[in-house]
């Protein structure tokens, strides 16, 4: 029974250590590839607004950047 104790004890140590080992050394790596995958959400997110824009005020327009990306 002590035996099972003191294995769960060192296991959440253990990973309690690779946590702060993941976060701490990785954290600046997992931040900026959030800050960048944003960024594009944000980009791609007012495409999608101009393109609408321009599909209900100009339907040809669309069609032919439509046709372009396809």
């Amino acid at each position: 029974m002590f035996r099972t104790v003191f294995a769960v004890g060192a296991m959440a140590i253990i990973g309690i250590l690779a946590m702060k080992l993941v976060f701490g050394v990785f954290g600046a790596l997992i931040a900026l590839f959030l800050v960048l995958f944003f960024w594009a959400l944000k980009i791609a997110f007012i495409g999608l607004v101009v393109y609408l824009i321009i599909r209900v005020l100009s339907p040809g327009t669309a069609r032919k950047i439509k046709e372009n990306l396809s």
